[in-house]
Parts: structure tokens; C-alpha cells; sequence
């Protein structure tokens, strides 16, 4: 705790009762008790654990001693409605369909389940210590100021700080934080082995792999789904839903090697199915079994490590103690480490806001407001040292807004590349001369693919027929237009039926941190929370749109071509159309002469 006596903008709002405070700029308020002159204000910095009891107590203690004209706590207006229960918590559902505002969300949501875990491990509501200065502030009829940037702005701007490698690694430590090295492991080899796929497809005949080979694998294939089915259903008298999970994959595994190392189905395969099929299936089933070893040892070696199994060696929040979370030298230490971690990201989450709310103080202070301010422990040094040198605080404009990234806007620049090499490769093959019923055939695989991949997706995430239905119908045209995602389409239609809000978010926290579920449970349960079933099937939809493209460009284009030539003609008809498109733009320039 720290006072800071006063001598820039206007000061914030404040909430005296019921009222609440606007999370903009305004006027001073008019009825603090025991305001001193114009640039006469103080302010007395208290940094708190938002989940520690000791913290409450200073913070009540503090309050009732100083007996300040306002108290301002570290809370926008959001926090603050929802922490009163003074407004509809429903979110802006567009929103999260759009862009990165889903992984936004998702990086909202991993700091509040590490926020609601230390809350679990100290038994104490996490924002106990808001909560505590804004009663003892009503109670005795102190005005309330809201001093922090929204929320919304400082996720957006926290994420976009952050480079890829940091945003991976951000992703990784969330999912090590719920869930053991195994399943890690599966998820990473399960991805590794669809990127795979299609690469043995194509060039799998350059190091051994042949046709016969990738039947028996499509045999073995089969086997494992038809006997995984199988077992499941059967299972349902007698198992429990993981004794059936982990039986059903056991013996699905075991029938489709088996089936794959005796080719017991080799002839089936061979005369049902016909070559692409055969293709596809066998090179994704190598790539998948392939991604699955190197998955297995992958989370064998991080378990070795003490990686995602079990409690961290040293630092996690089970050794943390109420002491440490206030500690001045504890807190400048983890601040530090997660700036080495994500400098970007700790100058959004950390530096902007002690910027932002060093800025609410220092026109509190100067309208000659006293004030005790209740921020977290890891802000009060940050903002100690905006309000002893307040010349050095950057521009308010600087810390609002929306944070467009930095660097080449690549992600862009890929899709309407992607845009233009769609339209252009039809539009070449035309010039090519290339039959027109044969370009309606290769659309229409363009268009069923997609929709296919999609649809069932979609459907898999649990989306509504309708839904994914609309998804599918327009994956086609969102997968060459930068600006659209079929996600969106199946995301806008789901939520006829569904209600999203934040309590949404803690009812996902709860579950999380339910040790008593099995993984089937857990992950049946989290599909019943609106907002997580939301955004799965916005992420689904898309992914299935993903897929569908690059395994018509790997696998389909080269099965239609095959009566023309192959893949090697597909080159040659492309540079007889870009040398005939040349022809006539030559042609129409000089006239012909």
C-alpha cells in the first residue's frame, strides 16, 4: 500500500449505489464528501491478490481508515455490471463468429479458469478483494470509480500482440493445465497424421508405398471402424461410457491391424471400392497410424518429463501460498517471466493498463479527489510510477482502440491469393481449350466435397440439421472468399436455439476443475454449455471447409485429370491458357497487328 499525494485527463465516472460508471471518460462527481481543492487529491494504491482473504481484509481495513472521496477499483463497466447483476450478461454472439474473436474468447477463457482454479486452491470467490471495496464503499457512501480499460479491448489487444509461436505455446500450457500427456499426445498425432495423409498420397509411390499396400490398409481401416462400432454397441449392457471408449478403440486398433497385416480384406476392398477411394482412405489411414506413434512417444517423453501428467515439479499454483501472490518480489517475478514469455502480450495485459489506469488516478488526483485505489498486486509498481512522474504517460489514444497487428497482414494477402488462384485455374483451363463439360464435373466435385467435409463436420460438433446444412451449402463459396467462413453461416442459423452469456464461462470453469468426470463426461457435459457448443461448431464447420480443400487439390484434382494425362497435364493445360490469355490481351492491346 503506497499514498501518492496530488499536484491528465478528466477523471472517470464513478458508481455511488446502484449507479454504475461508465467505462469512458466524464465528468468528476459532484457529490464526494470531503473533496479538497483543485490538485490538492491523493492517492493510496493497494495491491491485492484478487483471490486471497488477506487481501479483503486490507482492503476493508484501508478503506474504513482512509475514509477516502472515492475508491477506485480495478473494474470496467462490464465487470462491474456483471459483478452486481445489474444487467443482462448475454454476449454479442456476431461477435464471437467473427474472426479471431473466438480465440480472443479463448484466451479470456483459459485466464479465468487459471483465476477460478487459484480461487478453488485458496477457497475464496475470485474478485473478492473488488467485491469487498465496493461494499465497504456503498456502505459508507463512498463513490465507486471504474478505473480499468474494457475487457473486451484488452483480450483483443492481447491477442493480437501476440506472435504465433507465443499463441501455440498459450494454447499448449491451457491444454497441458486440463488434461494428461496421453491425450495431448492423440490430438497432436491425430493432426500430424491428417497433414500426412495426403502427402503419401501423392508422393507415397517415390519411397515404397504401393498399391497393394494401400489396400490392405483401407482394409485394416474398415476393420477398425466396423469392430469400434461395433464393440460400442455392444457395450452399452455391460460398460461404463469410458470402458466402452477405451474397448472400443482397443479392439478397433487390433482388428484393423490384423486385418491390415493378413489382407484378409483386400478383396472386398478391391472390388467395391474403387481407386480413389482406396487412395484416400489407405494414405490417410498410413498418415493417422504414422501421426499416432509419434504422438505415443511424444507424450511418453513429455510424461518422462513431468510434462501434462500430474502436478508441476516446482511453481504451480498447488505450492503457491496466499503470501506469495502478494509479495512484491514474487509478483515482479512472475510479471517478468511472462514477459520473457510473450513481450507483446504482457504489453496489452500489463503495461497498457497501468498506462490507462495511471491516467483515471492522476485526473482523480488533480480534480483534488483523495483516493484508495484497489488494483492487482502485479499493476500497483506500473502505476506507482505513472503517478510520480505523470509527464511520462503515453497518449490515452494510444491505449484505446482496436489493435490492428503489426507486421504484413498475411493471413490476407494468402486468402485472396487463394481467391485469385481458384478463379484463375478454371479461368486457364478455359483458355486451354479444355471441354466445358469436363470444368462443370471438376466445379461440381469442388462444390460436393466441401459441402460433404462441412455438413459433417458440422454435425459432428452437434449442430442442428438446418445448420449444417447451411454450412455445407455455401462451404464451396466461403473457401475462396478471404471475408467468409462457412462457420459463421452454420454459427448465425445454430443460434436460433441457443442463448449464450458470460455465466456461460464460469459454468465451464466449473466443470474443468471436476475431477469426479471421466473425459466422455467432461467433454459431453462442456457440449451442453451453449456458448462452448457454439463455438465448436463454428470451428468445426470451418475445419471440415479446410479439409475439403486441400484434399480436392491433393486427391481430386489428380484422380479427374487421370484420363487426360495426370497431374503432369494439369500443369502443361495451365500454361497453354496463361500463354493463350496472354495471346489475346496482346491481340486486344495492338488490335491485332
Amino acid at each position: 500500500m503506497t499514498e501518492t499525494p496530488g499536484g491528465s485527463e478528466s477523471p472517470p465516472p464513478t458508481a455511488n449505489g446502484p449507479a454504475v460508471a461508465s467505462g469512458g471518460e466524464g465528468a468528476p462527481p459532484s457529490d464526494a464528501a470531503g473533496a479538497t481543492a483543485e490538485g490538492d487529491g491523493s492517492v493510496t494504491v493497494v495491491g491485492t491478490a484478487h483471490v486471497s482473504e488477506r487481501s479483503v481484509d486490507e482492503v476493508e481495513e484501508t478503506i474504513e481508515r482512509e475514509r477516502p472521496d472515492v475508491v477506485a477499483v480495478e473494474l470496467d463497466e462490464g465487470r462491474y455490471r456483471q459483478m452486481n447483476g445489474e444487467s443482462p450478461d448475454d454476449l454479442d454472439a456476431s461477435d464471437l463468429l467473427r474472426g479471431n474473436t473466438v480465440f480472443q474468447f479463448l484466451a479470456y477463457w483459459m485466464l479465468s479458469y487459471v483465476q477460478t482454479q487459484l480461487g478453488d486452491r485458496f477457497d475464496i470467490e475470485p474478485g473478492a478483494d473488488m467485491r469487498a471495496a465496493i461494499d465497504v464503499a456503498e456502505g459508507l457512501g463512498i463513490d465507486v470509480a471504474l478505473v480499468d480499460r474494457d475487457i473486451q479491448t484488452t483480450i483483443q489487444r492481447f491477442w493480437a500482440r501476440m506472435t504465433i509461436t507465443e499463441k501455440l505455446r498459450m494454447v499448449g500450457g491451457l491444454a497441458f493445465g486440463v488434461t494428461d500427456s496421453r491425450v495431448v499426445g492423440v490430438l497432436v498425432g491425430l493432426f500430424v497424421g491428417i497433414l500426412a495423409g495426403p502427402v503419401i498420397g501423392l508422393f507415397g509411390g517415390s519411397f515404397g508405398v504401393t498399391d497393394a499396400l494401400l489396400t490392405s490398409v483401407t482394409g485394416g481401416v474398415v476393420a477398425a471402424v466396423g469392430v469400434a462400432i461395433a464393440v460400442d454397441q455392444g457395450g452399452k449392457i455391460a460398460l461404463s461410457p469410458d470402458g466402452r471408449l477405451y474397448a472400443a478403440a482397443v479392439s478397433g486398433v487390433v482388428a484393423g491391424v490384423f486385418a491390415a497385416a493378413l489382407g484378409v480384406l483386400d478383396g472386398v476392398v478391391a472390388t467395391y471400392l474403387g481407386g480413389f477411394t482406396v487412395r484416400a482412405v489407405g494414405s490417410l489411414g498410413l498418415g493417422v497410424s504414422f501421426g499416432l506413434i509419434l504422438g505415443g512417444f511424444a507424450s511418453l517423453a513429455m510424461g518422462a518429463l513431468g510434462r501434462g501428467g500430474g502436478e508441476p515439479e516446482h511453481g504451480g499454483i498447488e505450492e503457491l501460498g496466499m503470501e506469495d501472490l502478494t509479495d512484491t518480489d514474487v509478483v515482479t517475478m512472475m510479471m517478468e517471466e511472462f514477459r520473457q514469455f510473450s513481450p507483446g502480450g504482457a504489453e496489452a495485459l500489463i503495461d497498457e493498463r497501468d498506462a490507462f489506469i495511471g491516467h483515471r488516478l492522476v485526473a482523480l488526483r488533480e480534480a483534488g479527489y483523495d483516493v484508495v485505489a484497489v488494483v492487482g498486486a502485479g499493476h500497483r509498481a506500473g502505476i506507482e510510477g505513472y503517478l510520480a512522474d505523470p509527464a511520462s504517460l503515453p497518449p490515452m489514444e494510444d491505449l484505446v482502440g482496436k489493435e490492428r497487428g503489426r507486421g504484413l497482414p498475411w493471413k490476407k494477402a494468402i486468402g485472396y491469393a487463394i481467391t485469385v488462384g481458384f478463379v484463375g485455374f478454371f479461368v486457364l483451363l478455359a483458355l486451354a481449350g479444355v471441354a466445358n463439360a469436363f470444368l462443370l464435373r471438376l466445379f461440381a466435385a469442388w462444390f460436393l466435397i466441401n459441402g460433404v467435409f462441412a455438413f459433417a463436420f458440422a454435425k459432428a460438433a452437434g449442430a442442428r440439421w438446418t445448420s449444417a446444412g447451411v454450412g455445407g451449402a455455401v462451404a464451396w463459396m466461403t473457401s475462396i472468399n478471404p471475408m467468409l467462413a462457412p462457420g459463421w453461416f452454420t454459427g448465425y442459423v445454430e443460434l436460433r436455439s441457443l442463448t449464450v452469456n458470460v455465466g456461460d464461462i464460469g459454468r465451464l470453469n466449473e466443470l474443468l476443475s471436476d475431477e469426479t468426470q471421466s473425459p466422455s463426461e467432461l467433454i459431453a457435459a462442456m457440449l451442453d454449455v451453449p456458448l462452448f457448443k457454439l463455438i465448436v461448431v463454428v470451428a468445426m464447420t470451418n475445419i471440415g471447409s479446410i479439409v475439403a480443400s486441400f484434399l480436392f487439390a491433393v486427391y481430386v484434382i489428380p484422380a479427374m485429370f487421370g484420363d487426360v494425362g495426370g497431374v503432369d497435364e494439369v500443369g502443361r493445360l495451365l500454361v497453354q491458357g496463361a500463354t493463350t490469355g496472354a495471346e489475346l490481351v496482346r491481340n486486344a492491346v495492338t488490335g491485332g497487328a
